[in-house]
C-alpha cells in the first residue's frame, strides 16, 4: 500500500496504476474510498490511462487525525500527490463532494491540467446563494451533520439507502457495502461537508480553460439534476450527460453510459 504525507507525518493512502494513455485522477465523494471506483477503474486501465486514486482526509485508509479537513486542504493533498507521481496534465473527475475539490484542483492547475469531469459533483455551490436557487442552505447541512454525531450508523446508513435511484438495478449487497465503507469515516471528516456548503467556484468554473464532462443523475437526492446542468452551464467547454435512471451514482446505475461517455472525453483530451 502507498501513503504521501501531507500534513507532517499524517498521511493519505492512493493507488498509482500505470499506463500510457491519459492520465486521471480519481476522487470519491464524501464518506466513501477509493474502492467506489472500482466497476470504473478496470475500464481505465484496460484503455491503458495512468490513473490515480486517492482516499481524501479521515476517509478509506487515510489518517484520520488531521487538523483541518475542508476544500481547501483536501485539493492541496490532491495537487501535492499528482506532482508526486508525475501526472502530465491529468483529468481530475470527482464524484460528489470530490466534484467540488476537483473543480478547485483543476481551476488551481490551469494548463497543467487537460480536463476537468464531474460526477454528480457538489459544485460550484453546495447551498443556494443570490443567484444559485440550487441546493439547501448551510444551516441544513450543519443540520445533517448534526444528525450524524447523534447517531453515526443510523445516519450514515440512510446516505447509504439514498445514494441510488429507487428503481435502479443495484443490489442491495451494493448498498450495505456501501453503509460499511461510510462507517469508516472519522469524525473530522464531517468538516468536508460543511466546507463545502460555504465554497463558491462560479467564478472559477466561468472562466475555467480546459474542457469539462458533467454527469447529472435525473433522480439524484444530493446535487439535483438542475444544479448539475446549471454547473455545465457555466464552463466554457462543457459536455453535460444527463443519466436517466441513476440517482446520486450512474457509475453503479447506468455503467456502460458513464464509462463510454468517460473513455470518449479522455480520447478527445488525448
Amino acid at each position: 500500500m502507498a501513503y504521501l504525507n501531507v500534513d507532517g507525518d499524517r498521511r493519505i493512502y492512493y493507488e498509482h496504476h500505470a499506463g500510457d494513455g491519459r492520465a486521471i485522477v480519481l476522487i470519491h465523494g464524501w464518506g466513501a474510498s477509493t474502492r467506489f471506483w472500482d466497476t470504473t477503474l478496470p475500464s481505465l486501465l484496460e484503455a491503458g490511462h495512468e490513473v490515480v486514486l486517492l482516499d481524501v482526509r479521515a476517509a478509506g485508509q487515510s489518517d484520520n487525525d488531521f487538523a483541518e479537513v475542508s476544500v481547501d486542504t483536501t485539493a492541496s493533498d490532491v495537487i501535492a500527490l499528482i506532482e508526486h507521481t508525475g501526472l502530465d496534465k491529468p483529468v481530475v473527475n470527482g464524484w460528489s463532494a470530490g466534484g467540488a475539490i476537483a473543480a478547485e484542483v483543476v481551476i488551481r492547475l490551469g494548463d497543467r491540467a487537460s480536463g476537468l469531469v464531474l460526477t454528480c459533483g457538489a459544485t460550484p455551490r453546495y447551498s443556494q446563494a443570490e443567484g444559485w436557487p440550487h441546493g439547501g442552505t448551510a444551516e441544513e447541512v450543519a443540520g445533517l451533520v448534526a444528525g450524524i454525531r447523534q447517531d453515526r450508523a443510523a445516519g450514515l446508513r440512510g446516505i447509504a439507502n439514498a445514494v441510488c435511484a429507487p428503481d435502479a438495478a443495484v443490489s442491495p449487497d451494493l448498498v450495505e457495502w456501501m453503509w460499511h465503507e461510510f462507517m469508516k469515516i472519522g469524525v473530522k471528516g464531517d468538516d468536508l461537508l460543511v466546507s463545502i456548503a460555504e465554497a463558491d467556484v462560479r467564478e472559477g468554473l466561468g472562466a475555467l480553460g480546459v474542457p469539462a464532462l458533467l454527469y447529472g443523475g435525473r433522480h439524484d437526492a444530493f446535487v439535483a439534476y438542475d444544479a448539475a446542468k446549471a454547473a455545465a452551464d457555466l464552463i466554457p467547454d462543457a459536455r453535460f450527460v444527463g443519466c436517466e435512471k441513476s440517482g446520486h451514482a450512474p457509475f453503479y446505475e447506468e455503467p456502460e453510459l458513464y464509462r463510454e461517455e468517460l473513455l470518449a472525453f479522455l480520447q478527445k483530451v488525448s
